[in-house]
């Protein structure tokens, strides 16, 4: 069976790396103000990773400071 990957970025703010870490978990709330100064509750990544990964796939993050963030989505094909 074969993959699927999909990259989703932004330009916006980008994201600390003593953060990355933290954007998957429940116990913090890692949600910063965006370009924007828009808000979050901090639960959509954590949500995204869960149903990712019961359907078998990974999801990674790459981030650079003022220049925005990359997230990597890799799904099994059925």
């Amino acid at each position: 069976t074969g993959r699927t990957i999909i990259t989703i970025s932004d330009n916006g703010v980008g994201i600390l790396p003593e953060n990355i870490n933290k954007l998957f978990s429940v116990t913090t709330n890692n949600s910063n103000p965006g370009t924007e100064n828009e808000v979050g509750t901090g639960l959509g990544l954590v949500l995204c990773k869960e149903l990712i990964e019961l359907n078998g796939g990974e999801i990674s993050v790459n981030s650079e400071l003022g220049k925005g963030t990359s997230f990597l989505l890799t799904l099994p094909d059925n």
